[in-house]
């Protein structure tokens, strides 16, 4: 992706994040059921993505490759999948605000852990004092969302 192109393609994906968590809890409301809510969630899901693997040229790994995947690389789409759970389900008892607000900020705290200790095959990135103050600011500003 274009260099230019990657900051508000982020910015773009985090607002749909955003409105997919009160969407899908308006799915669950109207299906009643959430599981079979999030199983229509995720069909849409895997037709685009399956759409896109078929009709986009892109090399697919060889048996190698495969072998010297870590055994939970994988489990990335289900870590994915507990966070959209959890927006099917609670975003409308707790508020858009501060139901992202609380997933935004556990994002920021454990990707500062990740960074610091090179966690999940990335590269140690040791994190500082000002590192630390932005997670406790991030903790502040939740605090201050979701109680006022």
């Amino acid at each position: 992706m274009n260099a230019a192109l990657l900051y508000p393609f982020i910015l773009v994906a985090g607002a749909l994040q955003a409105a997919g968590n009160s969407m899908n809890a308006r799915l669950r409301v109207a299906l009643v059921n959430p599981w079979l809510a999030a199983s229509v969630s995720f069909s849409l899901i895997v037709f685009v993505f399956v759409t896109l693997f078929v009709v986009m040229p892109t090399p697919l790994p060889s048996l190698e490759q495969l072998g010297g995947m870590p055994w939970w690389a994988p489990l990335g789409g289900l870590a994915g999948a507990v966070a959209v759970f959890g927006g099917l389900a609670f975003v409308d008892k707790v508020g858009a605000g501060p139901f992202n607000g609380l997933l935004i900020t556990a994002n920021i705290l454990t990707s500062l852990a990740i960074d610091h200790f090179g966690w999940l095959g990335m590269q140690a990135n040791p994190q500082g004092l000002l590192h630390l103050l932005g997670g406790g600011l991030m903790v502040g500003g939740i605090v201050l969302i979701a109680r006022f």
